[in-house]
């Protein structure tokens, strides 16, 4: 096969259009990956925003129950991991899940070691440093973010429950979301896209066949069959009509050549 003209030609188209759409599709992967990625570290941000400011009031009028209410419908939710709160000295005050009462968080975490890998813990952080993925006990894919609560002044003139102006960080509320249905995307995005490859190549490759038969092939099989036609006649008959430029000039040539080695002169009608 690769000896012949169409294997020659069509091997080397066949794994150029096979490994330009393979680069390609992993490029587009990789960017629609990244992409996801943001918009699930955006919609864990938002939510997580969300739940501080549900919560505020009745942190503002220490009502625990409210808190603790609110925490457990949050953790009820389809999707959601967890959902706690820790106060400043890393010890879980809220949680949807009651074995976490009143543990001890583990400081060099994957999820506090950014703020408090220095003496100083950081009190700002940008959201896509607060964001971290791993996998839970069940082996399940989470997207958590760990959203800092700040002391504002409500909280600092609260008659209920000072805390002093200079103290910027009161505790840490921190959510997991479940990556099962990101990964379930991904996972229908790589099928997609294997299938997408496989068709383009297939009628890639079945186009440029079918060109090359029609403009090539054909032609060639036809100016052969003339050669060896002519090989075996005394007579020699007039090129066959209908080539491409290239191959009706060879034609023409052998046959004026045959016409001159036989003595005969005789014009190419064309």
């Amino acid at each position: 096969m690769f000896a012949t003209l169409a294997g020659k030609a069509l091997v080397p188209v066949g794994l150029a259009v096979t490994g330009f759409m393979v680069v390609c599709c992993l490029i587009l992967y990789s960017v629609i990956r990244e992409d996801l990625h943001r918009a699930e570290i955006v919609h864990a941000t938002n939510l997580a925003d969300t739940i501080l400011k549900s919560t505020r009031y009745a942190m503002h009028k220490s009502d625990r129950d409210t808190l603790a209410t609110i925490i457990q419908n949050v953790g009820e939710q389809r999707g959601v991991d967890h959902v706690r709160i820790f106060n400043k000295k890393g010890v879980v005050t809220f949680s949807a899940k009651s074995g976490e009462l009143n543990r001890q968080v583990d400081k060099n975490a994957e999820g506090c070691v950014v703020c408090h890998k220095a003496a100083i813990p950081v009190t700002n952080l940008g959201t896509m440093q607060q964001a971290r993925t791993f996998r839970n006990s069940n082996g399940d894919g989470v997207m958590a973010i760990t959203a800092p609560i700040y002391n504002d002044p409500a909280c600092s003139s609260a008659a209920c429950h000072v805390h002093l102006p200079a103290q910027k960080i009161l505790g840490t509320l921190d959510i997991g979301l479940s990556r099962a249905e990101h990964d379930r995307s991904l996972a229908m995005l790589r099928i997609q896209m294997v299938v997408f490859t496989l068709m383009s190549l297939l009628l890639t490759i079945g186009g440029v066949t079918a060109l090359l038969r029609r403009n090539v092939f054909i032609p060639i099989r036809r100016l052969r069959n003339y050669v060896d036609s002519s090989a075996l006649k005394n007579e020699v008959p007039e090129p066959p009509p209908h080539l491409p430029h290239d191959l009706d000039i060879i034609a023409i040539r052998f046959y004026k050549e045959r016409m001159a080695a036989t003595g005969k002169e005789k014009t190419v009608s064309k």
